[in-house]
Parts: structure tokens; C-alpha cells; sequence
């Protein structure tokens, strides 16, 4: 059993999560990756929990297939409980070894069940199927199952491609339906915007008079998003702030928790462990919770549990002060240095017209080496930056300015009104950035080893009224 915020399993990496709640605690199924030469087949594993701080490892819960299994490597999908009790476990089916016409791998819905409360799972090869007619058979994955109470039936999501038109814009989620979880009838298709490559990981579920679509896309932007309908046939709206996270947080799904609603995901890496490392496929685990707002959009923050685990008051020596910068650039720096595991919870006074200001990270004493988590009002956004920016050539002095910040961690915020609160995780290089309880910015934090906390503004005025740093207690 570990107490890390973050969950990954010893020597390996979480994949694709498929959250369940089962008998009070969430079941966090994921791909198990390895990150091995040659690769080796993808299983399930499972890592369960009932207070979203603990976690047991129960390792690997659905092997992948051999050599020669359509299910070598056993990827996305979902699980749902029969009215009879037998929980019935979706999956999709990939062998790099089996290739379609345009010699890319096969990809199939196949089918698992367990009478034994999901301590076993039996598979039922026999119950396999591919694309139908109209959709591309190397696009056929991700199968999310979800019962249509009105319709008394069920209904099958999954993330496809049309075999014609646009290249970039063929993305469908496709939809089949059935009575008895076994047999599956191609009907008209769930959502299709013709706007992106696909749309993975595709989830459904209800909160009130509203249902909510979540997928995961890559070519508009590397992000999971979400759509809102007052029915479960659409129309599919787009709130003003429609994604999750940002681009390190991907693949999200989510499951009840009583009355709660938690999404997990998984943080990427970067190759070679650096800030300019390309992002990686899996990470580490990373729960968020989803709140209904009043006009039925989301607000994501980190579950309470979580925070509530940081118990211990470290004084960093900053106190409440403002910072005047009305034509410039000001900051201030902590004392004393900032645990490398922490939260952090700040509150800020922003004044009107004022164009920046925010929290350094990880900043050298005088605050000119540091991450930036930065407000911008003016924008309506937060973004990570880091102080100094990469170099573009040889000499030290030919600094970026055209990245204006760390590309693709950038969240759309309102930041109307004059106060507002940030909220960091931090966890040896994974950091999680919470703005009002309603937006979520996680990342990677590879290549600062200073260890201070400071404030700043840029051309205008803002004020610390009240910081808050707690550590977990050792051991």
C-alpha cells in the first residue's frame, strides 16, 4: 500500500485509466507499460482505493494475449454490472502482428466477464468483432458501455475513423447497440463534428438535468475535453472553458465516488527526464475531481482528501505584502526554502488594468531562475513559463522570445474580479496548479533545483493577503 499522491507502479508506467466504482472504493484499472525492448504486450492492471490518498497494487488484472492473440496488447476500455451481477469487461484488441490493407494493426472490441466481483476475468474471444462497413478497421477502439435506462438497452461508444474524407477530420464516435451485452447492432453515430483525427477514450455520464461526452484528442491540441447536452442524444454543446487539464494530464475518464465525481488520468513524461523533452506516452496516476457549477458546466479541482493529507505548517518566511509594479516587474521572494513535496495555497488580490502577476516556483534567491505560474487578466488565462527561457542559438544572450510561455500549458480562466486563489501539489517532478477550484494546469518540473517560493507582478499591482505552505508528516 503507498501514500503517494501520485500512484505508479514499481519500474513501470500508467496508461490509458478506466475508473470503476465498485462496493464503496474506486477500482483504477490502467495500461500497464513497461517501456521495454522489444515491447511486450500490453495487460490491465489495477490499483484500488478508498480514500484517494491510499492506494494497494493489486498488479495485473487482465493479461494480454501471446504472440499471436488479436489481444496482445489489451487496450482501452470500459467496465459495466449486468441486472444479474456479472460484470462485463470491454476492451480493445491489438496485435501489431495482424495489419489491415493500408499495413497498419487491426484494431477489435473484445469482450471479457467475471462472476467472482471482479477478482477474475474470463475472456470470450468468441464475442469479438471489428469495423463495420464505413469506418476505418485501424480506428476501432477505446469501447465505452453506458445503459440507455429510456431506451431500456445499451449502448457501445467508441473512438473510429470515416474511411473517406478529410485525412484530418475523419474522427466519429461510433455507436452500436444490444440487450444482452453480447451481440451488437451498428446504429447512427454517437457525436460527428468532423473536426479532429479521432476522439479516444470516449465517456458518458449524467450529473443532475445534464449529460456530459468526455474524449481525448491530438490534433486541434493534446487535451481531454468535454461536451454538456440535456439529453443523451445531443445536441452536444461546448462550454467556454471545454478541456480538463492541459496538454501533460491526457486520456482522463471518470467514475462515480458516492455522490462525488473523479476523473483519473495519467501526467506524461518527457524524454530524458528535461523540460525540452518531447512528452511521453503514460506517466503517473493523477486524480482530479469534477463539481457541477450552477449553469451545469465543470469546475476540476484536487479531491479534498488530498489536501487535507498535507498536515504540517512549514513557514517559508513570506509574508503578506503587495507588490507595486505599475510601468515594470517586481517580485519577492521566500526566506526560507519550500519542501520538494508541499502544498501550497495562495491567495491573491489583483488590482484592475493589471497585466500579470503570480507565483514563482522552484526560484533561485533572487527570482531570476524559477517556473512562473502566471495570472494574466488581461488574456484571460493561466500559464506555466519558466525564467530564463531556453536559448535559441550559442550565445547565452539569444533567448526565446517567441515562446512566450511553455507550449501547450496554457488554460483559458475567468479572471473577472479582483480575488483569486492558487493552489499547487507538488511531488518530487509532477506539480498540479488549481486556480478558484475551477481550473487545472498539471505538468512536469524537471530542470530547476532551486527550492524558494516567491510572488511577482508585471505593469500593475497585486498583493499576497494570505499563504498557506503544509508537508505531509514523515514516514
Amino acid at each position: 500500500m503507498t501514500d503517494q499522491v501520485f500512484f505508479r507502479p514499481d519500474h513501470a508506467w500508467v496508461g490509458d485509466v478506466i475508473p470503476v466504482e465498485h462496493e464503496g472504493d474506486l477500482w483504477l484499472y490502467y495500461l500497464l507499460e513497461l517501456r521495454e525492448s522489444p515491447k511486450p504486450g500490453t495487460p490491465w492492471a489495477l490499483v484500488r482505493t478508498d480514500d484517494l490518498v491510499t492506494f494497494t497494487d493489486a498488479g495485473v488484472a487482465l493479461p494480454h494475449g501471446g504472440h499471436d492473440d488479436a489481444d496482445f496488447n489489451a487496450y482501452t476500455g470500459s467496465v459495466v454490472t449486468d441486472d444479474g451481477g456479472l460484470h462485463h469487461l470491454f476492451y480493445t484488441g491489438q496485435n501489431p502482428r495482424r495489419v489491415a490493407d493500408n499495413g497498419l494493426p487491426l484494431q477489435l472490441v473484445m469482450h471479457a466477464t467475471s462472476d467472482d466481483g471482479m477478482q477474475s476475468w474470463v475472456k470470450h474471444p468468441e464475442h469479438t468483432f471489428g469495423a463495420p462497413a464505413g469506418y476505418e478497421p485501424t480506428d476501432w477502439r477505446d469501447p465505452f458501455v453506458v445503459r440507455d435506462e429510456e431506451a431500456g438497452t445499451w449502448r457501445m461508444l467508441l473512438a473510429a475513423r470515416h474511411d473517406s474524407g478529410p485525412e484530418r477530420r475523419r474522427g466519429v464516435i461510433a455507436q452500436l447497440v444490444s440487450q444482452d451485452l453480447v451481440t451488437w447492432t451498428p446504429t447512427v453515430p454517437f457525436w460527428d463534428p468532423r473536426r479532429y483525427i479521432t476522439h479516444e477514450c470516449p465517456e458518458v455520464f449524467r450529473i443532475g438535468d445534464w449529460w456530459y461526452l468526455v474524449y481525448s484528442e491530438f490534433s486541434d491540441a493534446f487535451v481531454t475535453r468535454y461536451r454538456m447536452a440535456r439529453s443523451l442524444d445531443g445536441p452536444w454543446l461546448a462550454p467556454d472553458l471545454d478541456s480538463i487539464d492541459g496538454r501533460a494530464f491526457y486520456a482522463a475518464k471518470s467514475a462515480p465516488f458516492g455522490d462525488r465525481r473523479i476523473f483519473a488520468g495519467w501526467i506524461a513524461t518527457r524524454e530524458g527526464e528535461t523540460d525540452d523533452g518531447a512528452w511521453q506516452w503514460a506517466g503517473t496516476l493523477s486524480l482530479l475531481e469534477a463539481q457541477q457549477n450552477p449553469d451545469g458546466t465543470l469546475a476540476f479541482h484536487v479531491p479534498r482528501e488530498v489536501i487535507a493529507s498535507f498536515t504540517e505548517e512549514v513557514d517559508v518566511d513570506l509574508a503578506p505584502t503587495g507588490l507595486a509594479a505599475e510601468d515594470g516587474y517586481a517580485c519577492l521572494v521566500s526566506g526560507a526554502p519550500l519542501p520538494p513535496e508541499c502544498y501550497v495555497r495562495a491567495e491573491l488580490e489583483i488590482d484592475p488594468g493589471t497585466t500579470e502577476c503570480g507565483l514563482l516556483l522552484r526560484s533561485s534567491a533572487d527570482g531570476d531562475h524559477s517556473y512562473v505560474i502566471r495570472l494574466e487578466p488581461k488574456r484571460g488565462r493561466l500559464v506555466l513559463d519558466r525564467w530564463p527561457r531556453p536559448t535559441t542559438g550559442e550565445a547565452q544572450w539569444q533567448v526565446s522570445g517567441d515562446v512566450p510561455h511553455v507550449v501547450e500549458l496554457e488554460r483559458p480562466t475567468n479572471l473577472t474580479g479582483t480575488s483569486h486563489t492558487l493552489e499547487l501539489i507538488l511531488e518530487g517532478d509532477l506539480a498540479v496548479v488549481v486556480l478558484d477550484s475551477q481550473v487545472c494546469l498539471s505538468t512536469r518540473l524537471y530542470d530547476h533545483t532551486h527550492d524558494r517560493l516567491g510572488i511577482f507582478a508585471g505593469d500593475g499591482t497585486a498583493k499576497l493577503r494570505e499563504l498557506t505552505v503544509r508537508r505531509r508528516p514523515a514516514g
